[in-house]
């Protein structure tokens, strides 16, 4: 009687060391596997073992809680199924040749605190319901091809400190919500094809520290707002259309000495003026 007591808690000890994630979790596992060439990933998995040896796949209480398939060769389209990870914190798929649409059904992953989708071939508007990821602290699409106009309701996204856009298509001007996100700690939306001003509103970021919109299409006057956030360390406003006086102290911090383009498409040098702490883009 003893031995069969024993031998039970044995077998129920083991099951829970061994105990699988859901179903749905591991057909969403296997389905990005097969979509995305995952024979000719660089680490490949073997979809006869356990998920648990799955090269990227972090496993915490029978949950997937997250998946770093960064610089692995993926190819095709992220599918929708993925959303069916509902305990993902975690999503780095960076530096691979993905293609196609963000998918609207990411929106779906509430316990996100990481999506990292930078470096592919990603193309399409980013998606809104990415807006309803209120975890997220870090959002990396750059270096795709992402066209459309940045979610007017980024400002939900309360949690977030680093937001990494640079190297894409995006139009438009920058929408208010994002002056609301107080903790923000990175901003780089350069190298795309925003228009419009920077609002003085960007003097509610205090915990900014670098801030890059070079290479835009903005103009108008830039904030002296900007001044009021101690904690920026590194600035890059240039190749832009931005006028008027900046203080001295902002044309150092700028990386390019707040070098714009005027209308003809020339660059436009800064003349610092030494009797006041303040400068004007001019064109001599």
């Amino acid at each position: 009687m003893k031995r069969a007591i024993l031998f039970l808690l044995i077998l129920l000890s083991s099951n829970v060391i061994t105990a699988a994630i859901s179903p749905k979790e591991k057909e969403a596992l296997i389905k990005l596997y097969q979509v995305t060439g995952g024979p000719q990933w660089k680490v490949k998995w073997d979809l006869k073992t356990s998920e648990t040896s799955w090269y990227g796949v972090k496993i915490e209480g029978n949950k997937v809680i997250a998946l770093d398939l960064s610089d692995n060769n993926l190819t095709g389209k992220i599918p929708s199924e993925i959303s069916n990870l509902v305990n993902l914190q975690v999503l780095n798929l960076h530096k691979n040749q993905l293609s196609g649409n963000i998918p609207q059904s990411l929106g779906k992953l509430k316990l996100l605190r990481i999506l990292d989708l930078s470096f592919n071939q990603l193309f399409g508007p980013i998606p809104t319901s990415l807006c309803q990821l209120d975890k997220l602290n870090t959002l990396d699409l750059y270096m795709n091809n992402l066209s459309g106009t940045l979610p007017s309701q980024l400002g939900l996204l309360t949690q977030l400190e680093n937001l990494s856009l640079f190297n894409n298509e995006i139009t438009g001007e920058i929408p208010s919500s994002l002056y609301e996100l107080k903790g923000l700690k990175t901003l780089m939306l350069n190298s795309n094809k925003l228009i419009g001003s920077l609002s003085k509103d960007i003097e509610n970021m205090i915990f900014l520290e670098n801030l890059s919109l070079f290479d835009n299409n903005m103009n108008g006057q830039v904030p002296m707002e900007l001044k009021k956030l101690s904690r920026l360390k590194e600035m890059n406003l240039s190749y832009n259309k931005f006028n008027g006086f900046v203080s001295k102290d902002l044309a150092v911090l700028d990386v390019m000495n707040m070098t714009m383009l005027n209308e003809k498409g020339l660059a436009v040098a800064l003349t610092v003026v030494s009797d006041r702490n303040s400068a004007i883009v001019s064109e001599d």
